[in-house]
Order: structure tokens, then C-alpha cells, then sequence
């Protein structure tokens, strides 16, 4: 017959339990579980020119899952994106998501960016709607359920002109994905955490939700990441994992680096995540540097280790 548990076992029990979450690094590690298992690529970070060399090139880094742009895809010049869909599954890859540019983005400073990104530009929304009906389309045949953008500088008042304006476009961008059962996610950058979630609290859409880049945070000067994930947990839909150095020029871009050689605060970000209620598709990005397939392979074995 089981013995009943003594005063002395749960004292046990309970001493045991608090030395465990005292130790340093442990509660952090239990915060985040399986990482591993949630890791990606995005597949413009690989720099490929086709179907083939991104298959190639995704194997090189160890993974099997992306995130996959849309646009070469869509446009799909010469033919070099023809079966990219069946190509993939026939070597076990899987898209978990889809991401989009639009026009005329010019990110050579903080300024060309601001004027050029996103809806934000009344010359480029025409055909910016139109590669979004395009894109949105080849989504759903592809059965992605995200698709992420950069939407642009959002205003910081509901007082400025262009509020309503932008309101307006992304509500209609996100209701074009919502038909096809896709949730629109916003990436993280241009503005703080608190502008942005107050934006999207006076948005008030289902079908929009945030890719957080903890990188973007520090490139672009916005506040803290470790901050930006707990005050974004309500809209959070992806992560993209990269890493940098802040500017030491205000108004100037910060360094990008490889992971887990910059100034996020790795052990902090991942703990805030599920703190956050977020559990889903971590995707490593790299925008920088001549050797992308082994910068990738770093930040993917740097990120296995902290979830040991």
C-alpha cells in the first residue's frame, strides 16, 4: 500500500523546489520551453536567386522550416520560383509564414525610410494594394496563416493628419488577408512599444497582430526589447531573431551583428516571451554580412544552447 506523504516529504519537496528556482539561469530555461522545435529562417536573409538555392542553402544552416518571402515568389522571374511549394515538402520544409515589402522602401538612412516605408506614401499605396491582392492570393494557396510587413512610421497622436489615413489602409490590409483566414502581423521598429500598442488598441482588428524584432528595437533607437515583449504579449504572433548594437549617433541606424553578440538580452527576451503568453515560431533573420549560411548556423546553435 502507497504511504501517505509526511510533513518531513513535503518540506522536502518544497526545499527542493525553491533551490531549483533559485538557481541562476534555471527558471528562465523552464520559461522557454522546446525552442528548438520553434526555430526558422527567414529566406530573404539567405540571399537565394531561386527555389533550388534556397532549399540548398536552408539545409546548410541545419533547419527545415522558413519563412518565405513573397514577392520573388509571386514574380517569379525566369521560372525560378516555379514548384516552390511542392520542392519543399518533397524535402520535408515547411513555410510557417509569409512576409512582404512594399514599393520604393530605401532603408540607406533613418530618414529615406521614414518617407519611403510601408502604406505610409500616397504614391506607392495604389500599387502597394495591388501586390497586397496578389500577395494575399498566393498566401492562402500556399496555406500560410501570417503574413508580416513593415507597415511604416506610425503617428504617435490620433491628433496627426495622417492617423485615420493609416488606420484606414491597414484596416483594408488586414481585412484582404482575414478573408483568405490569414492574420496580418506588423513588424516591430519604427516606433516604441507603447505607440505602437496604442495604435493598434485604436485599430481594434482581430486580424492584425505584431512580429516582434528585438533587433529593429536597438537599430532603430526605440526602447527596450525585454520591455517591448512583455507590453506587446496581447499582439504577439511572431519573433524574428536577430541581434544588434544601439547607435551611439542619435538619428543614425545602430549595427546589426550576429546573434548573440549584440546588446539583446537573450536570457531576459526568451524568459518574457511566455510570460507574455507567446509560444509560437521564433525566426532567425540575418540582413547583414557576407556569410549569411554561417551567421544563421550560429545564431540557431547559440539558441539551442540557451535552451539546454
Amino acid at each position: 500500500m502507497k504511504a501517505e506523504p509526511t510533513r518531513r516529504d513535503f518540506l522536502k519537496a518544497s526545499l527542493a523546489g525553491a533551490l531549483g528556482a533559485a538557481v541562476p539561469g534555471r527558471r528562465a530555461a523552464a520559461a522557454v520551453p522546446d525552442l528548438k522545435a520553434r526555430l526558422a529562417v527567414c529566406s530573404w536573409s539567405l540571399e537565394p536567386v531561386s527555389a533550388d538555392d534556397l532549399l540548398k542553402k536552408l539545409a546548410a544552416t541545419g533547419l527545415q522550416r522558413v519563412q518565405i518571402a513573397l514577392d520573388p515568389v509571386r514574380e517569379n522571374k525566369g521560372g525560378a520560383w516555379s514548384d516552390v511549394a511542392a520542392k519543399a515538402a518533397a524535402q520535408g520544409v515547411t513555410f510557417v509564414s509569409g512576409m512582404m515589402g512594399t514599393i520604393g522602401e530605401d532603408y540607406t538612412t533613418l530618414e529615406t525610410i521614414r518617407r519611403t516605408g510601408g502604406v505610409v506614401p500616397d504614391g506607392t499605396w495604389a500599387g502597394n494594394w495591388k501586390s497586397f491582392e496578389a500577395n494575399a492570393d498566393l498566401a492562402g494557396r500556399l496555406g500560410l496563416k501570417l503574413v508580416t510587413f513593415h507597415a511604416g512610421f506610425l503617428p504617435h497622436e490620433k491628433t496627426d493628419p495622417s492617423f485615420a489615413k493609416l488606420q484606414d489602409r491597414l484596416r483594408r490590409t488586414a481585412d484582404l488577408f482575414q478573408a483568405r483566414g490569414i492574420t496580418l502581423g506588423m513588424e516591430t521598429g519604427q516606433e516604441t512599444a507603447d505607440t505602437l500598442a496604442a495604435f493598434l488598441r485604436q485599430l481594434d482588428h482581430k486580424g492584425v497582430g505584431v512580429n516582434l524584432d528585438p533587433a529593429n528595437i536597438l537599430l532603430y533607437d526605440k526602447g527596450d526589447p525585454v520591455a517591448a515583449a512583455r507590453m506587446l504579449g496581447p499582439w504577439l504572433k511572431q519573433v524574428h531573431l536577430k541581434d544588434a548594437v544601439r547607435t551611439k549617433v542619435p538619428g543614425t541606424w545602430g549595427e546589426e551583428v550576429v546573434l548573440g553578440t549584440g546588446q539583446v538580452d537573450w536570457k531576459g527576451f526568451f524568459a518574457a516571451l511566455p510570460a507574455a503568453g507567446f509560444t509560437g515560431n521564433l525566426c532567425i533573420e540575418r540582413e547583414a554580412g557576407t556569410q549569411r549560411v554561417a551567421d544563421i548556423r550560429a545564431a540557431r546553435e547559440y539558441v539551442e544552447r540557451l535552451s539546454l
